[in-house]
């Protein structure tokens, strides 16, 4: 979607990045038990902005592609993957149309909701590959403006990924987290 693309470009016009370029704070706590658990080295990272979480998968021996919107974002993260000198597909695409080709071995959902792609992803996941997801909790007294239809619902996420073969592994609701409430879920598809 145009507007969505344009939104995203802007916020990476800044001086500043717009998150960090630190990995998600959820993967590097995790990262040593996924690649435990990981039959692969194959990552998708979903609406990767500025690359941050697909440069630090690069960093750790996976064959990392990121998808997002803004052609300015990806131009930011292409940029910083050369200086740190890993190799990251970088991919534009409106992930309103968009879905995974190939097999992953860990797929990443990181502030980012949107629930008819999941099936998706669930295809695309290898047997015993890794899904980690963290995104926005409708909550009350939440800052900000935000669409209700991109916001998960307490309990949704568990609710979800009961329907599909495989183990939750992580499952937690941070309704008083500092900045946003979040949800997070680390699922392990069945082998």
């Amino acid at each position: 979607m145009e507007s969505d693309r344009i939104k995203w470009d802007q916020r990476y016009s800044g001086p500043e990045h717009f998150f960090s370029q630190s990995p998600s704070r959820l993967l590097a706590d995790t990262l040593e038990r996924i690649m435990s658990l990981v039959p692969g080295r194959r990552s998708l990272d979903l609406a990767c902005g500025e690359g941050r979480n697909s440069i630090y998968l690069a960093q750790h021996g996976f064959i990392a592609t990121g998808v997002d919107i803004s052609p300015r974002g990806l131009e930011r993260a292409r940029r910083r993957a050369a200086e740190v000198g890993v190799a990251v597909e970088f991919i534009e695409a409106d992930l309103d149309c968009w879905r995974p080709q190939g097999e992953y071995h860990l797929i990443l959902n990181f502030n980012f909701l949107m629930r008819e792609l999941i099936p998706s992803l669930m295809e695309a996941l290898v047997p015993g590959g890794v899904l980690l997801m963290e995104t926005i909790l409708d909550a009350p007294g939440m800052p900000g403006e935000h669409r209700k239809d991109f916001l998960l619902q307490p309990g949704e996420l568990g609710r979800i990924f009961a329907g599909y073969g495989g183990r939750i592994l992580l499952l937690e609701e941070e309704l008083d987290a500092p900045e946003m409430p979040v949800a997070r879920i680390m699922f392990q598809k069945q082998v």
